[in-house]
């Protein structure tokens, strides 16, 4: 009779070889070569692209009884372009504890986002406490550089803060003071997560994409709060806006950023954002 570990790994083995299988070589930047005897991508090649042994990966979709880390699991997830929901099942069928709640993965109601498109031309985003992006109107969208287009395991705001070129380069200002702000209070909220595999690995993920964030996470600086002005450059001018936020749901399981205008300049420019993303959509169509 099977036991629950056994079913588990079964289950893990089959949900991991259809998240392969719906993904094609042109879906992760892959020659497509010759002709393929099963649908989706190669073992070896989400072996290749997580960045883990071919053997290894081959045990772990054949239900064998081995240890994963967060790490590991992490690779795979984006490599396989997983949603929330999805690292989440993934990590439980692994049989790695998350404290979290499950909140933080939640989809956004119909109702939640039509307040973040009310919104427009302020740029707007609902984010987790760990600080993924869990819905957003256009004018965010247009902003921070096509959202739409970013693998869902990728969309967190401090992720992209220190690893997206296009951000960097869009700061005006003291980004060193932004990025110290940052890493700060991250480290205040991770405090109530220390045994959580999801929010060791992202810290992981960080330390290991980007010196600046290692050496400014080693320094252990806490604090609060946001900082209540941002200057960024855009395609429409220099924008200068407020930062508000908003805690939703129960225990402040979400929050929601509104970059307000801090003048009547940036206020046009705005307006001016939504329409020229509008107008670049028409183009592509």
């Amino acid at each position: 009779m099977a036991t629950d570990t056994s079913r588990r790994r079964t289950e893990l083995a089959d949900f991991l070889r259809t998240r392969r299988e719906r993904l094609t070589p042109d879906d992760v930047g892959l020659p497509r070569g010759g002709r393929r005897r099963t649908p989706g991508l190669r073992r070896e090649e989400v072996a290749l692209l997580a960045g883990i042994g071919v053997t290894w990966y081959t045990w772990l979709e054949q239900g064998r009884d081995i240890n994963a880390s967060v790490q590991v699991l992490e690779a795979i997830a984006r490599t396989l372009q997983m949603d929330n929901q999805e690292r989440w099942h993934l990590f439980q069928l692994a049989g790695v504890t998350i404290a979290a709640a499950s909140s933080e993965h939640a989809e956004l109601s119909t109702a939640q986002q039509e307040v973040l498109d009310q919104l427009d031309p302020f740029p707007s985003a609902v984010v987790s406490p760990r600080f993924d992006i869990l819905g957003y109107n256009r004018a965010y969208n247009r902003l921070f550089g096509d959202v739409d287009s970013i693998e869902p395991g990728e969309r967190n705001t401090i992720w992209l803060f220190f690893t997206s070129p296009r951000l960097k380069d869009m700061c005006i200002g003291n980004r060193a003071q932004a990025a110290a702000h940052l890493v700060a209070t991250l480290r205040s909220a991770s405090a109530q997560h220390v045994d959580d595999p999801l929010w060791t690995g992202l810290v992981q993920r960080l330390r290991e994409a980007s010196e600046e964030f290692d050496a400014l996470w080693r320094r252990h600086d806490v604090v609060h709060g946001a900082l209540p002005a941002k200057d960024f450059r855009s395609p429409v001018g220099d924008l200068h806006l407020q930062v508000s936020r908003f805690e939703m749901g129960e225990n402040g399981s979400a929050r929601m950023t509104v970059y307000s205008p801090r003048d009547e300049a940036t206020r046009g420019r705005l307006t001016q954002l939504v329409e020229y993303d509008a107008a670049q959509r028409l183009r592509a169509v």
